[in-house]
């Protein structure tokens, strides 16, 4: 085993413990960004200027009669900015836009001496607007040809070949909701400037490094003149990886221009209406199984919503094509991906970063095909699970893929699939207006960024005098425990207590140039980091017990806080006078830690090679019940084995499964994001802009009985003590609970029906479903002509009742078919 992956004698890794900061959140003692308002002098408050209209340009825009408000202090526009006018990575998000681009764009800023002033000054500015034709669906886009970045693809065997091998062949098409993140806490900066000129941001932020450098391009510095801190996030998602930086900069520029503090909170509204969501995407498939029911051969194109700029849309349509396969082997697969520009707020990471859409696709595909395969949906997805020595269509070595069906068996055994499904039988037979369902799905998910080089971290260790540690890392707190984590690497790799470790908020001048925090990495770089400097510091102390022991420095083991020879158990030497003699004896008592994960390689042009270092596994049983008469659902028990190699923390691990489950559930049931699609002047605008009318996950959608586990004995070799990453990879098990909708619908009509279920699966939608189920209608019956991969792709969409209101604009209906065995072997599926 590897230095990086062994553990030591008794590690404080793998110890259950709390969140390191629980105590101060549940008694409102924790500080965020905007708490530090009330602990700063003289602070302005910034409030946006918004134009509510989806796409129009700027002909005027007076600031005079803002400036008139008792209270307002400046607006901020366009011709303040000393450096670039953008605050967008790839240069397409301008800061002061003069082309409104998505309903509420930002178009100046008002500095009022309180917040109410800047908004009664904001009311008042008056801008003057051309209004443009505006494209707010995926099909809009697709029809007008408005596309934006690259055009990847994934190639693997040869799909004529695999298509000419298959059976049976299907063909399908679904579109599936986005994903608003609302965290608790919205976005939020607090900018000041020091007496040298020195700017100094408090923001909320999973990329303090990427904030930093944004604002200082806006401002016209260079990067050392701009420190960005990050004491927490009330919750990141991803929504705080890539857009607080225009927040920050805005906050920034504020205190530059006036001498004093800037403050930026949005509201609620303005979060929702201002930030981007996870991608909506729209795809259509063709998929080719043999007699067994083995898949052959897949043909797919994905059109991701990638809102206004480009923002992180192509990295997430990378990683959405990257996982298409999930946990299943596809021998000839060809899999196309595409940008849709449309009039929104730029949409942007979200936890799982495009992974759960792709695998959305592969699961609603089976789910769907299972039934005219004459296969129970489990047996069909066991069947096409990866063995030893095959490869993902983009090149990679599946490793130890008996973990897939090591998941799948325990969770079978844990949750007594065999006799529930029995019990669900016989209730279904009994109850003709409420049904139940059970479903099995499993989750195989890449860690590491798309981009090779993403994949560094950075730490800072300091040893002070009397033996107590301070520990600074690039990674930041969004309150999934990270923090926690790296105490306790801190603690194992140094041979100390954890009391004796205490670590500082995350700030680019302590560590720079890190990597956001994401793509479930945080543990593994900054673990690494931390493991890395805190082996410096140990190797050093070493030398010097080794003097006090007389022994070799090689022999010498801190364990428990003490220095002592291999194999002895005397009294050695106490770490605070282990410390005290190295500072007398002049030994660098400070370290700075590096790691950068290896055997990585990838080639975006060809979509080929390695860019994961490890694939997550687990595998999640859920049971429904299904009310017939209004479509209303609640989760009756779900059981979940999943693997976090050999956890650093299994109590914050186990949290993490649990809530990422709860998300995508959301996700995929409940979270409707509606826009209006109408010719009105409220064309774009978000209906769905607070908690009384997008819904959230809450108590009574939690699982009656949840029960999960980690998998045991599954040390990753190559990762920090075994450990393996557990931020994004649960959220995906939540499609259990969509496959178990499927089920309880199918009982509600005849033996092998298919069902279309939309996603989100909302009450409304389930209904739906159920009444073309009972009508015995065959999701082909709701859907569109087969799909010429040759010609552009046509969008479909469902009736007027499908469940997601009325028939939506823009969306062609194409004739029924009806599903069977035609003459080419091809059968036809519809729309989700």
């Amino acid at each position: 085993m590897s230095d990086l992956s062994q553990r030591p004698e008794n590690p404080s890794v793998g110890v259950p413990m709390p969140h390191e900061s629980a105590a101060l959140h549940v008694t409102g003692a924790a500080l965020y960004t905007d708490d530090l308002v009330h602990r700063t002098k003289d602070v302005l408050h910034a409030y946006p200027v918004q134009v509510m209209c989806a796409h129009a340009r700027v002909s005027s825009l007076r600031t005079a009669p803002a400036l008139a408000v008792p209270g307002v202090v400046r607006v901020l526009t366009a011709e303040d900015v000393p450096g670039i006018n953008d605050a967008g990575a790839k240069h397409d998000e301008p800061l002061f836009p003069t082309e409104i681009m998505f309903y509420g764009h930002p178009v100046c800023w008002v500095l009022g001496e309180t917040l109410e002033a800047a908004r009664l000054g904001a009311a008042a500015v008056e801008v003057d607007i051309e209004p443009l034709p505006a494209l707010i669906t995926i099909a809009d886009a697709i029809e007008a040809g408005s596309f934006q970045g690259a055009q990847p693809q994934i190639r693997c065997g040869d799909i004529d070949t695999g298509f000419a091998e298959s059976a049976r062949i299907f063909s399908g098409e679904l579109e599936f909701s986005g994903q608003e993140h609302f965290y608790l806490e919205t976005h939020a900066a607090l900018a000041m400037v020091d007496e040298s000129g020195q700017i100094f941001v408090q923001s909320s932020t999973q990329h303090p490094s990427e904030t930093q450098e944004i604002v200082a391009h806006v401002l016209g510095l260079r990067s050392h003149e701009v420190t960005v801190q990050c004491l927490r996030m009330g919750g990141g998602f991803g929504g705080k990886e890539m857009q607080p930086h225009g927040f920050a900069a805005v906050a920034a520029l504020g205190a530059t221009l006036t001498g004093r503090p800037v403050r930026l909170r949005l509201n609620r509204t303005q979060d929702l209406t201002i930030s981007g969501k996870r991608h909506g995407f729209h795809a259509v498939w063709r998929a080719g199984f043999d007699a067994d029911g083995r898949l052959r051969a897949l043909d797919a194109t994905l059109t991701a919503d990638g809102g206004w700029s480009l923002d992180l849309s192509e990295p997430v349509l990378a990683r959405a094509l990257c996982h298409v396969d999930n946990l299943y082997w596809i021998p000839h697969a060809r899999i196309s991906g595409r940008i849709a520009k449309t009039h929104k707020t730029s949409n942007t990471a979200f936890r799982g970063f495009g992974g759960p859409q792709g695998m959305l696709v592969m699961e609603d595909l089976l789910g769907r095909c299972a039934p005219l395969l004459g296969l129970d949906p489990a047996e069909l997805r066991r069947r096409n699970f990866y063995s030893a020595g095959q490869c993902t269509p983009y090149g990679q070595l599946v490793r130890t893929p008996e973990r897939i069906e090591a998941v799948w068996q325990q969770v079978h055994e844990n949750a007594d699939l065999t006799s529930r499904r029995r019990e669900i039988e016989a209730f279904n037979a009994a109850h003709r207006h409420v049904k139940r369902g059970l479903a099995i799905t499993g989750v195989k998910f890449g860690i590491s960024f798309n981009l090779t080089a993403f994949n560094q971290g950075g730490a800072l260790v300091l040893i002070y005098k009397d033996g107590s540690v301070l520990i600074n890392h690039g990674g930041t707190e969004m309150g999934q425990g990270l923090h926690t984590k790296m105490l306790q690497v801190a603690a194992t790799t140094l041979g100390v207590p954890l009391d004796t470790v205490r670590l500082a908020p995350t700030r680019t001048d302590k560590v720079p140039n890190t990597s956001a925090t994401a793509a479930s990495s945080g543990a593994d770089l900054n673990g690494g980091a931390i493991k890395n400097a805190c082996e410096q510091l140990r190797e050093r102390l070493s030398q010097v017990a080794a003097t006090r022991l007389g022994c070799d420095a090689a022999d010498v083991r801190i364990v428990d806080g003490v220095a002592r020879p291999l194999g002895v158990s005397g009294d050695g030497v106490a770490w605070a006078d282990l410390v005290r003699t190295a500072y007398r004896q002049r030994v660098q008592l400070s370290a700075a830690g590096f790691y950068r994960t290896e055997g990585l390689h990838w080639d975006a042009a060809s979509m080929r090679g390695s860019p994961f270092k490890y694939f997550a596994y687990g595998a999640a049983a859920s049971e429904v019940e299904v009310n017939g008469f209004t479509g209303a659902y609640r989760i009756r028990r779900v059981d979940i084995v999943h693997d976090v190699g050999d956890s650093l923390s299994p109590l914050i691990d186990i949290g993490q499964i649990e809530g990422g489950f709860v998300q995508g559930t959301g996700w995929l049931t409940l979270e409707d994001l509606r826009w209006d699609t109408g010719d009105g002047p409220g064309r774009g605008r978000l209906l769905t802009q607070a908690a009384s009318t997008y819904k959230l996950p809450s108590f009574s959608e939690m699982p009656e009985e949840f029960n999960v586990e980690l998998l045991a004995d599954a040390t990753e070799e190559g990762a920090v003590y075994g450990s393996k990453a557990v931020g994004e990879p649960p959220l995906m098990l939540a499609f259990s609970v969509r496959e178990a909708l499927r089920a309880a619908v199918a009982a509600f009509g005849p033996a092998t029906i298919s069902i279309d279920l939309p996603s989100p699966a909302t009450p409304e939608a389930v209904y739906w479903a159920i009444e073309r189920a009972r009508r015995g209608m065959h999701a082909d019956e709701v859907a569109m002509q087969e799909v010429s991969f040759a010609d552009p792709v046509p969008v479909g969409a469902g009736p007027a009742g499908d469940g997601r209101g009325a028939a939506r604009p823009g969306i062609a209906r194409a004739g029924h078919r009806p599903m069977g065995e035609i003459p080419d072997g091809t059968g036809v599926l519809g729309h989700g």
